[in-house]
């Protein structure tokens, strides 16, 4: 008889200690707890118009259509990036939320939507319920402060997936326009002003090489101040990503702009054409803005190419807006009285869709 080959025995827990989803990673019970204070902080957001609970299958919004001829729903998606890898460094987890917010919400009303509500998508390896419930305040207070609801969301541990201590977020929203509202930059013409409002720093956008600079080629830590620009250098990068709702609401309440254009990743060379009809460029006027001195220290620390810092940062401007030429006195007047700072910085000309810096 032939001998009968070897089994090699099992390793871990016996039969008599079952392996419960905890030993795998994934903490049931907190992440229970921390459902629960979410519930709590997403209702704080709610209106009459939120027709759910958080906990359900699916968050459920009355839309009101008694004051909207024809509307249109507005959608966008977007997460927050390596800006986080700072967050997790520095322990700072209550601002995340808004520059997911904020930047979500631009993206919508840049064609004329009132924001509705946001769900959100918060993923982790072990979860900390003190971190979680930080991340979600930000959201939620971003959430009221741009008139939104944070109606639901998705919160997933992923042991394994994640390192310890760290999360990745990402959003959605949603809005409501009527469409003969909407705003897509096809009425943009020759001789139209393009005016641009001031970011509050890099926003969402360029961090992998913004991090590349601060913290691998100067050597710098977190919390190290850099005089150049006057801050520690943790403290400029995790900066809001600015809310541009309330001026956006000016300018589309009085019929003032024919296109606005988000600033983000791509910075104004990729971004602005995307609102530009296709025999219309822009041309770009350098020096008609001050650019803040992050900028300036993030390309002398790479000696990075002009070009590529236009296509990687915003440079101190989050929102451009294109005013035709006859409406630009009375947009001004209602700017300066609404205390709303802008510079002129360029305007549009024939051409094919292109950005021109001159």
């Amino acid at each position: 008889m032939s001998e009968a080959p070897s089994r090699a025995k099992p390793t871990g827990k016996s039969k008599s200690s079952p392996v419960s989803y905890a030993d795998a990673g994934v903490d049931i019970s907190s992440g229970d707890r921390a459902k629960q204070r979410i519930k709590y902080l997403a209702q704080r957001t709610f209106g009459k118009q939120v027709l759910s609970e958080i906990g359900g299958f699916g968050g459920l919004f009355r839309l009101d259509t008694a004051r909207i001829a024809a509307p249109v729903l507005v959608s966008s998606a977007d997460g927050v990036g390596t800006k986080l890898k700072i967050a997790f460094e520095m322990g700072v987890h209550h601002t995340v939320g808004a520059d997911l917010v904020n930047h979500c919400v631009n993206d919508i009303a840049i064609q004329g939507a009132t924001p509705l509500f946001f769900l959100d998508y918060l993923a982790t390896g072990r979860l900390d319920e003190g971190v979680i419930e930080k991340v979600v305040t930000g959201l939620a207070d971003a959430c009221k402060a741009n008139g939104c609801a944070l109606i639901g969301g998705e919160t997933a541990q992923m042991p394994g997936f994640y390192s310890d201590g760290e999360y990745d977020l990402a959003g959605f929203v949603v809005g409501v326009v009527d469409k003969e509202k909407l705003i897509t930059g096809t009425k943009v013409k020759v001789g139209d002003v393009l005016i641009g409002f001031p970011s509050t720093g890099l926003h969402t956008n360029g961090y992998s090489l913004a991090r590349k600079l601060f913290f691998e080629v100067a050597g710098y830590k977190p919390d190290h101040y850099v005089s150049a620009i006057k801050d520690k250098a943790g403290a400029a990068l995790m900066k809001v990503h600015r809310s541009y709702l309330p001026v956006i609401k000016k300018l589309t309440a009085g019929d003032y702009t024919t296109g606005m254009a988000h600033i983000t990743g791509g910075g104004i060379t990729e971004n602005l054409p995307r609102i530009l009809p296709k025999t219309i460029s822009a041309i770009i006027e350098t020096g008609s803005w001050p650019i803040p001195p992050i900028f300036e220290h993030l390309q002398e620390l790479g000696s990075v190419e002009p070009d590529e810092m236009r296509r990687t940062f915003n440079l101190g401007i989050g929102l451009i807006a294109v005013i035709p030429a006859e409406r630009f006195t009375r947009t001004k007047t209602m700017l300066d009285r609404a205390g709303e700072k802008f510079h002129v910085i360029g305007r549009a000309v024939k051409g094919d869709r292109k950005v021109i810096y001159a």
